[in-house]
């Protein structure tokens, strides 16, 4: 058995960056679009696009530049800001989750416990 939890961030009580939302922009990095990303991650465009739009709008930030069309197809990329959003909220997800898990070890590991799983 395992724990699972979730972590985002909140501005003015509205999520502004979340996992999901992360793993979101990696995927924008990583393919060089939203469209792409949006496969990757498997949602329509629109959601991805949505999502992205929120983010920004939230944090008050440009974190996804893109190029339309032209020779070269067009493109997205990170902002150096957004980058630096994923690296923090990566961090310190690893860094809970393994406080989690830690703690999560002790409360269903000990001797007294009265659940059998």
């Amino acid at each position: 058995m395992k724990l699972k939890f979730n972590l985002w961030l909140e501005v003015r009580e509205e999520v502004a960056l979340s996992l999901w939302r992360v793993r979101l922009l990696m995927a924008v990095a990583r393919t060089g679009s939203i469209n792409r990303a949006a496969a990757e991650m498997l949602v329509p465009y629109r959601i991805a696009w949505q999502k992205i739009h929120e983010m920004e709008e939230r944090l008050g930030q440009k974190l996804v530049e893109t190029q339309v069309g032209g020779l070269d197809g067009g493109g997205s990329q990170l902002t150096p800001l957004a980058q630096g959003y994923v690296a923090k909220l990566t961090q310190i997800s690893r860094e809970v989750e393994a406080l989690v898990q830690e703690r999560f070890q002790e409360v269903f590991d000990e001797p007294s416990n009265e659940f059998d799983i």
